[in-house]
């Protein structure tokens, strides 16, 4: 049996200690606080991001998402969660181990044999931005509609602020649409529809594997839940990147699963504790993340920070700079081809949940 969830009330929700990187007045709350972000959106993003062979090539290396899929669903969701929603000093903590696990992710890419390191700028950037761009795309087709050209820049710009924490580069890093459309293009050259990227885009398309184990009764729920979740992803995907992917699905259904998703999202976010039930769920390790902020409670301390005051404030490094020692020792046992360290993982277990 899965581990349940006590979806928290107004009443019994613990508070955060302050309003993190964005707080109720972004673009990033209004955006990715809607249901179709960490349903639709989330999934659209870790299926699109297995085109880029690096990325590819460190997931199929770990082996997570097809050993305990469910698991890394969770981890991922919930650092993400923590960057959009989380309080300053756990999402600093958060960002800070995240380079340590990501120190274990180095090896030889096998289509060009060159070098990836789930480090690396450039696959965080890829890593970030189809992530903040997906769940935009699924809030525009599935929810309230598209942002005004203002807000649009606003949610841009504070993609730019989230990204700080991670290893990407700040010159790289898009601030509008235009510089959005850019980076994609530039990208797509670059992307490869590899057996290895088509198994496992389909692989993460299949909802129920991130799914709990329930009672035979509600099996046939979980079935129609993932089938209608898949078909609203895979209708957000443009022709080029399903042919990568392998991917098919008529107009005919991308057509008509839009107004049933938008009415069935519309109807989930009258109601916030179904919210959270929901993501309870999908996810059990993020609904503490959310809760506050579906809630409307307000933090002991309500301000903002830049990702830079936190550090400061916190005595974490800059992620690009960050723990580059054992960076170094961990590359070095990969292309010597030995065991790398597990420094970083079970450090990660009490910030983004279990490994098991």
């Amino acid at each position: 049996m899965a581990r349940s969830v006590a979806v928290p009330n107004r009443k019994t929700v613990e508070p955060a200690e302050d309003y993190g990187f964005f707080g109720p007045d972004s673009v990033t709350w209004r955006v990715w606080s809607y249901p179709t972000s960490l349903t639709v959106g989330f999934q659209r993003a870790v299926v699109v991001e297995e085109l880029d062979p690096a990325l590819v090539a460190s997931v199929d290396e770990t082996h997570a998402i097809w050993d305990r899929p469910r698991t890394r669903y969770d981890r991922t969701l919930r650092y993400f969660a923590l960057v959009a929603f989380g309080d300053s000093r756990a999402t600093s903590k958060a960002a800070d181990v995240l380079v340590k696990v990501h120190s274990k992710a180095v090896g030889i890419e096998p289509l060009s044999g060159g070098q990836y390191d789930a480090n690396d700028p450039r696959s965080q950037l890829w890593i970030h931005l189809t992530a903040w761009h997906s769940i935009l795309y699924a809030y525009e087709r599935y929810g309230p509609g598209k942002l005004s050209e203002q807000d649009e820049l606003r949610y841009w710009q504070e993609c730019a602020v989230a990204a700080e924490l991670q290893t990407c580069a700040g010159e790289h890093i898009p601030r509008n649409r235009a510089e959005v459309r850019q980076y994609f293009e530039e990208m797509r050259p670059q992307l490869v529809g590899s057996q290895v990227a088509k198994d496992t885009m389909n692989h993460l398309l299949q909802a129920d594997v991130m799914l709990p184990t329930l009672p035979a009764v509600f099996r046939p729920a979980t079935k129609a839940m993932a089938f209608a979740l898949r078909k609203a992803t895979v209708a957000t995907m443009p022709r080029w990147m399903r042919e990568l992917g392998g991917i098919r699905q008529s107009r005919a259904m991308d057509a008509l699963v839009r107004p049933l998703a938008r009415i069935t999202f519309a109807l989930t976010h009258l109601n916030r504790e179904a919210e959270l039930r929901l993501l309870g769920v999908l996810s059990p390790s993020t609904v503490s993340v959310v809760a506050p902020v579906l809630l409307g409670v307000p933090p002991r301390n309500p301000e903002v920070l830049t990702p830079a005051q936190a550090r400061e404030r916190y005595g974490y490094t800059e992620p690009a700079t960050a723990h580059l020692e054992l960076r170094a020792r961990q590359a070095e046992r990969a292309l010597a081809g030995k065991r790398r360290s597990e420094e970083g993982i079970r450090e990660s277990e009490s910030i983004l949940g279990s490994t098991a």
